[in-house]
């Protein structure tokens, strides 16, 4: 498995690896995953990841300062480190979760010798080049070269997939791909607790990095507009380089006794966060999918998400949430204030909601469909974007 990013790193794409390699040792697959290493220390490890321990190759890497945490291996080495580490591992197939350095190599070498090449698209160019040196004028051209530089590396995959079928449709719509596969990157509902009781106090909280392709400001001025009767806190879990800036931002919009500021939090942390809370706000435009909001539904949380990318797939306006236009803080608060005022038994319906259209992105589901692909099957793409009168096949 190839990553440009994963744990220690915390965002989306690195825990979907991380749980799909745990998944996949569980069920008795020998994996190793190839990523850029987290400090000095290179070679290979066996690792503990979500309670499994398979063996990962960290590469050479380099900070990218830019970036609050971002390390990269070296492009120069790709071919090379990719054709040491196949030749040694001899692999049935490779499951590349980025196109741009580590996937690069490993596809292209896999290809010579003749090894599968399954893809999983996370990218979006959107939110890298706000942590480039580019100017903005220059921005709209770099994104259009770096889908078409991903068609590249995709055009030799077998299979390429990507987290919702609105994703896919984008991809395709971006690059020269066609029959891109949609497949949750899913969860362990099991994992996280409900409670269904009316809470003490409003709480809402936001999950993710705290970086501007958040828009972590816009749920800010929005909570800073809500009645001073609902006495609402905020919880901002994660961490970013947009950290000092927004706590600064909450203290001249008068609320930042308000505002906790958790920083990264043990996933234990986090699940206890996501069940005291009265509901999960995610203001982001760019998300493929979101695992963040996938936790809060499995902590039977009602949601307000952007009316953007994958989100729809997930919030059901209405019915488990709302959607709000995308940075419009007046809409946001409205929604907020929705929720927070409507009648008990209907905040229950919503978090009953939530966890009956959490189902159908079982992580149990994503593994078998990925095991399918990586034998060469055709395989139908799982079901995950249902009305709360069906039922997931």
């Amino acid at each position: 498995m190839g990553c440009d990013t994963f744990p220690p790193d915390v965002n989306g794409a690195a825990n979907f690896a991380s749980r799909l390699g745990a998944g996949l040792t569980e069920r008795g697959h020998e994996v190793l995953v190839v990523a850029p290493a987290f400090s000095r220390k290179r070679g290979r490890f066996i690792e503990d990841h979500d309670g499994s321990r398979f063996a990962v190759e960290r590469l050479f890497s380099l900070r990218w300062y830019p970036h609050d945490w971002l390390r990269f291996a070296m492009p120069w080495n790709s071919q090379a480190n990719a054709a040491r580490i196949l030749d040694s591992f001899q692999p049935d197939v490779v499951h590349i979760q980025s196109h741009i350095l580590v996937g690069r190599g490993l596809a292209r070498q896999a290809v010579k010798r003749g090894i599968r090449v399954v893809a999983t698209n996370h990218f979006m160019p959107e939110n890298m080049i706000e942590h480039t040196l580019l100017p903005k004028f220059v921005r709209k051209t770099a994104i259009r070269m770096a889908w078409k530089d991903a068609s590249k590396t995709f055009a030799l995959c077998e299979s390429v997939t990507t987290p919702t079928r609105k994703a896919a449709v984008f991809l395709e719509s971006e690059t020269e791909l066609t029959d891109v596969h949609a497949i949750s990157c899913g969860i362990d509902a099991s994992l996280y607790s409900q409670n269904m009781d009316k809470p003490a106090e409003n709480r809402i909280v936001f999950v993710g990095r705290v970086t501007g392709e958040k828009h972590i400001d816009v749920l800010l001025r929005a909570v800073a507009t809500l009645d001073p009767s609902l006495d609402v806190k905020l919880d901002i879990v994660g961490g970013g380089d947009q950290l000092s800036a927004l706590k600064q931002l909450a203290v001249s919009l008068g609320i930042r006794d308000r505002v906790d500021f958790t920083g990264y939090v043990s996933d234990q942390e986090l699940r206890s966060i996501l069940t005291r809370a009265s509901l999960f706000a995610m203001p982001s435009i760019a998300e493929l999918q979101s695992i963040a909001t996938m936790e809060a539904m499995a902590s039977g949380l009602p949601v307000v998400a952007a009316d953007a990318m994958a989100l729809p797939h997930l919030v059901h306006d209405g019915e488990n949430g709302f959607l709000f236009t995308p940075g419009d803080a007046s809409d946001l608060a409205e929604k907020l204030t929705r929720v927070l005022e409507m009648p008990w038994e209907q905040v229950l319906a919503f978090k009953k909601a939530s966890l009956k259209l959490i189902v159908p992105h079982d992580i149990q589901r994503t593994l078998t469909t990925f095991e399918s692909l990586y034998r060469g099957e055709s395989v139908t793409d799982p079901a995950t974007d249902v009305s709360l009168g069906e039922t997931a096949p």
